[in-house]
């Protein structure tokens, strides 16, 4: 028998934290595992933990009922989910359950969905998607899984450790662009009508979404700095603009200004004068386009596969950039933890594998210079 904090008794399974929360708990007849939730009335407690007994007990009787798996993930996406995450997040769960859950469980209901059904969504995938889009396809179902557990939905999440992701073909390694590429790039793009936005990404590292994003009162010229506090990107679908958060907690920084990101930025104020029309909903951002408004994200990768046939180099995206300005910071020495602040990553792993490329010619000449240690007879 449980009590509260007066000692008063609770009866069986129920009691009383010492943060004033009350505890309902059993074993799970069904699971063997133990089932605990936490409420702040102690009324919500008993109506809980009797509901919870019951459905536990009788196996036939279940919240989801005849609830398909689509059914589910509607009603997961609008109310569960809906502004707690990002709209980048939406949009790939929404995608991922469009193109590949739904025509293999869609129909499904969700309490008859098992480890092997998640596992066959997976396989149809190897032959066409990379295992980057596999992975987050499983997270998809695990998120919407997990989240009908919590609320009682079903007993137990079908996306076990047995259900694997990487099956598909392995992505390629995003390169950076070397010195001589990068020099190529910048002649070719010195007319560009976005010539600013390029090369101040290659001086800070800043997402596509984060330098769109910019707003003038972001920048602590007396400090030379700027404050990451959004990224921002076009949705097409909808035909309007998206501001959000960073891509995570980390993606909240201070970048520091080099002299030449800080010239690029007063080249830009001095552009903008020159503008005959400026929208009144963007005139606080830095970046924008001869029409006084945002360059659409998609633009930009369209403009830079011509300027990269114009500098007769292989062609690359935006991102790319981000990549290279990773890469010349560790050839010149930076250390990979300040990079990872500078770079919001959330941890400095992210930062050496993914971010950082050595190139053919810094290769070459890291071993000259340890040449003579090499060199023992």
């Amino acid at each position: 028998m449980g009590k509260d904090l007066k000692g008063k008794e609770l009866g069986v399974g129920i009691c009383q934290r010492k943060d004033g929360l009350y505890t309902a708990r059993f074993v799970s007849r069904r699971t063997g595992k133990t089932v605990q939730r936490y409420f702040p009335k102690l009324q919500e407690c008993r109506k809980w933990y009797a509901d919870a007994r019951f459905k536990d007990e009788h196996g036939g009787i279940n919240a989801s009922g005849d609830m398909t798996v689509t059914a589910w993930f509607n009603y997961w996406i609008e109310n569960i989910k809906g502004d707690s995450i990002r709209p980048n997040t939406i949009r790939n769960y929404k995608e991922r359950f469009e193109h590949n859950v739904k025509r293999c469980i869609g129909s499904m209901l969700l309490s008859e969905v098992k480890p092997m059904h998640c596992q066959h969504v997976l396989n149809q995938m190897k032959d066409d998607y990379k295992t980057s889009t596999i992975y987050q396809t499983r997270i998809t179902l695990y998120c919407m899984f997990a989240d009908a557990v919590e609320n009682d939905v079903i007993y137990k999440n079908p996306v076990t450790k047995a259900v694997k992701y990487n099956i598909g073909e392995e992505p390629k390694n995003v390169r950076a662009l070397t010195v001589d590429e990068q020099r190529k790039f910048l002649e070719a793009a010195k007319d560009s009508s976005n010539y600013n936005q390029y090369a101040f990404v290659l001086q800070t590292g800043l997402r596509t979404g984060e330098m769109i994003g910019l707003k003038w009162s972001d920048i602590n010229w007396e400090k030379r700095v700027l404050h990451i506090q959004r990224s921002m990107e076009y949705r097409h679908n909808v035909g309007e603009w998206r501001i959000g958060e960073p891509k995570s907690k980390a993606g909240y920084r201070d970048v520091p200004l080099t002299e030449e990101a800080i010239s690029i930025l007063k080249r830009q104020k001095e552009k903008l004068k020159e503008a005959k029309v400026v929208n009144m909903q963007f005139s606080e951002f830095v970046f924008l386009c001869r029409k006084g408004e945002p360059t659409k994200n998609s633009a930009y990768d369209t403009t830079l596969f011509k300027l990269c046939d114009k500098a007769g180099i292989p062609r690359f995206s935006m991102h790319v950039l981000r990549h290279t300005m990773a890469t010349r910071c560790i050839e010149g020495g930076m250390r990979p933890k300040t990079l990872q602040v500078i770079l919001g990553h959330s941890n400095v792993g992210i930062t050496m594998n993914l971010y950082v490329h050595v190139t053919e010619d810094e290769r070459a000449k890291e071993v000259e210079r340890i040449e003579s240690a090499l060199k023992v007879v």
